[in-house]
């Protein structure tokens, strides 16, 4: 499938997703799972806790025996024992007895209630209460916080911490996650000097590379980076034994139509199947993507704000999709515009980087108009977009913006 003609931004997002399958999975401890994605559903395969437990640190009773007692009539009951947490004497409490027990501990046989120490005082062999404790009081239930047998994560669910943690209390140690992509990001240009290389005069570093890598790297994604000059043996050559070792690849540079623009062409020397090259995007219009050896590649022009932004909008929910996100994208939130919005053509989507101040009803949205194109993207913290078929926003509308301060792991962008 080719597309010669520029595609609208949805088209493209749609092409993309269509072409995209999460990778295989792989067994991982469950440290290493955190922030992938559950291959399958796991159940509990144990209660947890395993026993009723104490809340509290006190003591275990019969609640009909204390079921009158206040400061100024204190019940009296005889100490038989104490009770630690993981410890396994089998104790018994029966009308006019008591257990001490600490947080954690398992409730002794005939107790249906814990009276919390501060209600409770010794008295040689004796405890004095003065308070009541109504059936089930400081009890952790046996399963209450994991029943065996019942789910715990779905297939597809992000493995937060606390899915991990809930995870390792219900018996597991190691799950099948989706595989975390390895990415070859390849900067092309004479004029670009891999960066902590010298730097010639009339040459500049790639930066871009970087950038790219730093977000890929965010989403936990593997990263190798390339920097090779505008020849085409040398860049057929890199980009064949490339595909053979990574799960995606990212050109940066050469994808418009000048004579040292090659990249695109390379990848048809090298039979890719072009899914699209060129979108309705400002910036960003010169983006494609296709397959290599069944590979995802997407190419990116060099200029940084389209550099960036086609991989914010295009390249990155692939990648996530890739590593088996369910809604791929930037996070998004309403804000409200701090000015207008203007657009170049009713037939783009243009793109706006931009801060975000939180105000109390709605976070605010400033449009940055920095003279540097480098400090623009790295001091912008936000996306707006003025969608296709609209080429002015005024200012106070609401509109919904992409995030660029965390990662996301629940909610998607544009789609």
């Amino acid at each position: 499938m080719t597309k010669n003609l520029a595609i609208g931004f949805d088209e493209a997002l749609k092409l993309t997703s269509q072409w995209i399958s999460p990778l295989g999975s792989e067994t991982v401890d469950l440290l290493e799972s955190v922030d992938r994605f559950a291959a399958e559903e796991y159940f509990a395969k144990i209660d947890s806790p395993s026993v009723d437990a104490s809340l509290k640190d006190g003591f275990a009773v019969l609640s009909s025996d204390v079921a009158c007692a206040a400061p100024d009539n204190p019940v009296r009951l005889k100490l038989i024992g104490s009770q630690a947490a993981g410890g396994r004497r089998n104790l018994s409490v029966c009308p006019g007895n008591t257990v001490e027990v600490l947080t954690g501990a398992k409730i002794p046989n005939g107790a249906d209630a814990v009276v919390s120490g501060e209600f409770a005082s010794k008295d040689d062999e004796y405890i004095l209460v003065t308070n009541n404790a109504e059936p089930g009081r400081n009890i952790l239930p046996k399963g209450s916080d994991v029943s065996a047998g019942k789910s715990i994560v779905k297939a597809g669910q992000p493995l937060t911490p606390g899915r991990v943690g809930i995870l390792a209390a219900s018996g597991h140690s190691r799950l099948s996650a989706i595989r975390t992509p390895s990415v070859a990001i390849v900067a092309t240009g004479d004029e670009i000097v891999a960066p902590g290389l010298p730097l010639p005069e009339g040459k500049l570093y790639a930066s871009n590379i970087t950038t790219i890598a730093a977000w890929c790297r965010r989403y936990g994604m593997r990263v190798q980076t390339d920097v090779v000059k505008d020849d085409p043996d040398e860049l057929f050559n890199l980009l064949k034994s490339t595909a053979e070792k990574v799960d995606a690849i990212i050109t940066s540079g050469g994808a418009w139509t000048s004579d040292r623009d090659m990249v695109a062409y390379i990848l048809d020397q090298l039979s890719w199947n072009k899914i699209f090259h060129r979108i309705r995007i400002g910036p960003g219009k010169a983006v494609g993507f296709g397959l290599l050896s069944e590979k995802p590649v997407f190419v990116l022009p060099g200029g940084p704000p389209s550099n960036l932004m086609g991989f914010l909008q295009i390249a990155m929910p692939g990648l996530m999709q890739l590593s088996g996100h369910p809604r791929p994208g930037l996070p998004v939130a309403n804000a409200r515009l701090a000015s207008d919005l203007r657009g170049l053509h009713d037939d783009w989507t243009q793109f706006v980087f931009g801060t975000i101040e939180n105000h109390p009803d709605l976070p605010v949205f400033y449009s940055l108009r920095n003279e540097s194109r480098l400090r623009s993207m790295a001091e912008a913290d936000a996306v707006a977009a003025i969608p296709e078929g609209e080429t002015f926003i005024p200012e106070g509308s609401i509109v919904k913006v992409q995030l660029l301060g965390q990662p996301n792991n629940l909610s998607g962008g544009y789609q």
